[in-house]
């Protein structure tokens, strides 16, 4: 039996982004564990998973924690587990199961499997920090068999640094998206109806939603001061997410005279029905791997605005979406006023986007990770 670890910093993120990867390699015969920070207290992990290990550490890769305890709990998982694969995501997971495991790997007796979110250097990042990120990456990478990259921003950075050798850095795009449950015509408009009846949204209220936490690299201030420069008395915002800056916002938006149409959700379970009763959504980062939300909206045929950087950029390609430069709120206002101005040509718009996202389905990233898996397996065992 083919034996699989997922490693990942917290559960939310196997829960999120990684139980299809679980349910198709367990169909298949492999047997799936998985370890996180906390995961024997999620009931959907313990159902998901063969078994599941506890692991603490800091967000900061670091921490004298992460390298001098975490590691030994993690080697001391390995020799039990008896893994052929661990594949890691997220920054400080996969920085320290790298470093806990490096002699495992370098003795061929696990392939070890690395997944980046979104490289923590990226072009227009501070140069301190994407100096500091790129020197853990080179290290890490001497100490990884595979690399796979979401973006080709960052696949050309790997390359370019030299992290791993060109022929074990795989581009994938992203970790696949259900076209099924992001389907236009699985949302009835009883329900969006519903939705905007929720909202307190008058008929043909035109709605902009933005689904992001409240963190600086969001920039949530930049959607705000946006939609008060569009002043259009007769659209609405809303956001949908929470986060350490949501009260610094709902006292942003009072002093900029919106408050009455904007609207924050917090966490949401209905996103597919808000994304349907937008005219668009808007995503301001600075920083994003390849964003969800962006990729849930073209699937869903509403028009995105967007920042010029990696992974939107990706997504937004050939006329999929409106992309503006980072934290430019008068080129954002203007997008915004563009859809609400040209409504045809943004339904068509949204349209082209749900053609484009097809190269991102589920299946398709299924069948990438089985043929690196397979790649992975052969090597070692003619090593």
């Amino acid at each position: 039996m083919n034996k699989l670890l997922m490693v990942t910093t917290i559960p939310d993120t196997l829960k999120a982004f990684l139980l299809p990867f679980t349910y198709h390699f367990r169909a298949q015969g492999w047997r799936v564990d998985a370890m996180a920070c906390g995961i024997s207290a999620s009931t959907e992990c313990l159902q998901a998973f063969d078994h599941v290990w506890d692991v603490e550490w800091s967000r900061n890769p670091l921490a004298p924690f992460n390298l001098v305890v975490a590691p030994r709990i993690i080697q001391e998982v390995i020799q039990q587990g008896k893994y052929d694969i661990v594949h890691v995501h997220t920054p400080v997971a996969a920085f320290v199961t790298r470093y806990a495991l490096k002699n495992w790997q370098k003795q061929k007796k696990l392939q070890m499997i690395y997944t980046a979110h979104g490289f923590h250097f990226y072009r227009g990042g501070k140069p301190i920090k994407n100096a500091l990120f790129l020197t853990l990456e080179k290290l890490a990478g001497s100490w990884t068999d595979y690399l796979v990259v979401i973006n080709r921003e960052d696949e050309a950075a790997a390359k370019r640094q030299g992290l791993l050798s060109a022929e074990y850095i795989r581009y994938m795009p992203g970790i696949g998206v259900d076209l099924q449950y992001y389907s236009p015509n699985a949302t009835s408009e009883t329900e969006v109806e519903r939705l905007r009846q929720e909202l307190g949204l008058a008929s043909g209220t035109p709605l902009f939603l933005s689904v992001a936490e409240f963190i600086p690299r969001k920039h949530p201030q930049d959607v705000l001061r946006a939609f008060a420069r569009l002043a259009r008395p007769e659209a609405c915002l809303a956001f949908a997410g929470d986060g350490p800056l949501i009260n610094q916002m709902q006292k942003l938006a009072s002093q900029l005279g919106v408050q009455n149409q904007v609207r924050f959700l917090g966490l949401r379970q209905d996103i597919p029905t808000l994304i349907r009763a937008a005219v668009a959504t808007v995503l301001a980062s600075e920083q994003e791997g390849l964003p969800r939300c962006v990729m849930e909206s073209m699937c869903l045929e509403t028009p995105v605005i967007g920042t010029n950087i990696r992974g939107t950029r990706d997504l937004l390609a050939e006329g999929c979406g409106l992309l503006v430069k980072v934290g430019d709120v008068e080129a954002l206002a203007g997008a915004m006023a563009w859809t609400l101005d040209n409504p045809q040509q943004a339904r068509t718009m949204g349209k082209q986007g749900r053609k484009r996202i097809a190269n991102y389905e589920l299946s398709h990233i299924l069948k990438q990770h089985e043929a690196l898996y397979s790649e992975a397996m052969l090597a070692s065992s003619t090593s």
